[in-house]
């Protein structure tokens, strides 16, 4: 890191934005402490912290870091890596972790859809009131991952020419 970008850094400023950020994510459901890591995470100039960086960053247990981070691989917001030369693990957010997150998402969404469409002949068909809300719900699933599929092409397009620019890491 040079000297000129780890003097704009504001440590003050950036755990009141880790603690904003991590409200943000609370209120739209994620669990709080793994709203916290994630945004602390977000803000780290290199992405990348071990279990006892977090919970000095964030002042928590490592009980509790442990299971945030559980979560937020479960959901491919961060990775996992092993400390070169040590046994500690070192969790890392990728500069484009909701891409990650969400085509995560819409594997889930696919096997929700599977489910779906095996519950409408259960429930009697298309002729029922059942069927017709099972049935509606699978036309919209298709619709969102024929959509996604869609908005997948055009966001690396886009992060291409957003990150054209930008300095190699």
């Amino acid at each position: 890191m040079t000297a000129a970008r780890h003097s704009t850094r504001d440590e003050r400023a950036v755990s009141a934005y880790v603690e904003r950020f991590g409200d943000t994510l609370t209120d739209a459901g994620m669990p709080r402490l793994a709203s916290r890591v994630f945004a602390q995470l977000l803000a780290d100039d290199d992405g990348r912290m071990t279990a006892a960086e977090l919970t000095e960053a964030l002042d928590v247990s490592p009980a509790a870091v442990s299971g945030a981070v559980r979560y937020l691989t479960q959901t491919y917001l961060i990775g996992k890596e092993r400390e070169r030369g040590s046994r500690r693990d070192v969790y890392v957010v990728q500069a484009d972790a909701w891409h990650g997150a969400m085509l995560s998402r819409d594997r889930v969404l696919a096997q929700i859809e599977t489910s779906l469409r095996a519950g409408v002949p259960a429930v009697g068909g298309v002729d029922t009131e059942a069927g017709r809300r099972l049935q509606l719900s699978v036309a919209f699933l298709e619709f969102l991952g024929e959509r996604l599929g869609a908005l997948e092409e055009e966001w690396e397009d886009r992060k291409a020419h957003l990150t054209r620019a930008w300095p190699a890491p």
